[in-house]
Formats: structure tokens, C-alpha cells, sequence
């Protein structure tokens, strides 16, 4: 089996920046022929959670740290941002019903990233949020 691939980016708030973290992960993905749908998924995490961090990013230069590491076994996915923080307990998982008549259809994000991950964390305090995930591909 190959050595662990690991990429560290830190990423600005810039419009469609998450595309970079998503290019960077499918390159590694590709580099250790993984299958499409797995890193498909992972891609799709990836999105969700820079796009989050993204958005409650704090700060005069709000950016967002993303790692990845990645074996043929697992892709390891590390968000963090310098936000406020959150509750994470506080928030309920969005209903389609109820959606289906909101003015607002956001709110998907964590139930996505959940759904799609083997192993799911939040880790959120006055110093920003760290969401880590363990998608296994096998």
C-alpha cells in the first residue's frame, strides 16, 4: 500500500475558492486510482464544508485551513475556520416538507456531509469551528 497522501491549503474568501479544495482532492484521488463514486461523494463533503467555514468565517481576512489525507483505504477531510463558533447540538436536520414551502431551501449542508461520512465531527468554539471526516472507500 502507498505512504498517506496529505495536501494542507488555506483558502481566502473568494467566490468558487471551494473548487480549488475539490481540484486538490480529485488530484490525489486520481494519483491513487480511487473509485469515481466514493471520491465523488468525498468531493461533494468537501464542498459543503468550505462552503460553510467559509461563510461564517470571521475576521478582517477570514480564510478557512483545509487537510486532506488520503490512502487507498480512506480520505481523511479536516475544515476549519476562525468564526464564532456554534452550537452544533442546536441545529436540527432540515425537512423536506418543510423546506419545499420556505423561502429558504438552505440548510442542508451538515445533514449532507453526515449522511456521506463514515466518521463525522464538529469541534466548535469562540475560535472557529474544525469539522473532521473519515470517508472510507472501500
Amino acid at each position: 500500500m502507498p505512504e498517506p497522501i496529505a495536501l494542507h491549503l488555506l483558502l481566502p474568501r473568494v467566490p468558487d475558492i471551494e473548487l480549488v479544495a475539490i481540484e486538490g482532492l480529485e488530484k490525489l484521488a486520481h494519483h491513487l486510482g480511487l473509485a469515481a463514486q466514493k471520491v465523488g461523494e468525498a468531493k461533494l463533503i468537501v464542498a459543503e464544508a468550505v462552503t460553510n467555514a467559509l461563510e461564517h468565517a470571521g475576521g478582517d481576512r477570514p480564510s478557512v485551513r483545509v487537510e486532506f489525507t488520503v490512502t487507498t483505504d480512506e480520505i481523511c477531510i479536516f475544515v476549519q475556520d476562525n468564526g464564532n463558533g456554534f452550537d452544533p447540538a442546536g441545529v436540527q436536520d432540515p425537512e423536506l416538507t418543510g423546506k419545499l414551502h420556505a423561502p429558504s431551501k438552505r440548510g442542508w449542508g451538515l445533514k449532507i456531509m453526515k449522511s456521506l461520512s463514515d466518521d463525522f465531527r464538529i469541534e466548535s468554539g469562540a475560535q472557529g469551528t474544525t469539522i473532521i471526516i473519515r470517508k472510507l472507500l472501500s
